[in-house]
């Protein structure tokens, strides 16, 4: 017998632990994450031991969204004090590396934003093409060297429940 009820959510949130937390806030706006879920500072010992550390260290966050449901958010989250530190990465994607996948409705607009507002890594954007859909997509790197994907189309295709497929081919 299977369970029909939902297992998990969708993607509720991605986090990622920024450099500065104001230059990310401002890169991530440009995207279209314009509100402000949450934003504080995370001090009650908790917080730290959820990520593995032994020590209380209080740090900032703060979590953008779209405007409409919480989910597909970023958090953005600047640790301090004796934090290990990965390197930027730079240049294309690398094995076990995660994106972060947004569509936009003017890619060229948005690039120009992004790379005003910090990208570290940003070629120009490219016609992808698969059997049902052609659009413009890009992948850049954001001031942490975080990668992202941009996919030109609308905005409302996250609604849809599959790929739609041209029957006449």
């Amino acid at each position: 017998m299977t369970d029909a009820q939902p297992r998990s959510s969708a993607l509720i949130r991605g986090t990622i632990f920024v450099r500065d937390l104001e230059r990310s806030t401002r890169f991530y706006r440009e995207i279209g994450l314009t509100e402000t879920y949450f934003e504080g500072r995370l001090d009650h010992p908790s917080a730290t031991a959820i990520l593995g550390f032994t020590d209380n260290r209080p740090f900032s966050i703060r979590i953008l969204k779209r405007p409409g449901p919480n989910y597909g958010m970023v958090g953005l989250f600047q640790l301090e004090g004796e934090a290990e530190e990965v390197p930027p990465a730079t240049g294309p994607a690398r094995i076990g590396e995660v994106t972060l996948v947004f569509y936009v409705t003017d890619i060229m607009a948005t690039m120009d934003r992004l790379r005003a507002a910090g990208a570290t890594w940003a070629p120009e954007p490219q016609t992808f093409a698969m059997d049902h859909r052609s659009q413009l997509e890009v992948c850049l790197r954001d001031p942490d060297g975080i990668f992202i994907n941009l996919v030109e189309t609308d905005p409302v295709e996250q609604e849809k429940t599959g790929p739609e497929v041209d029957p006449a081919g």
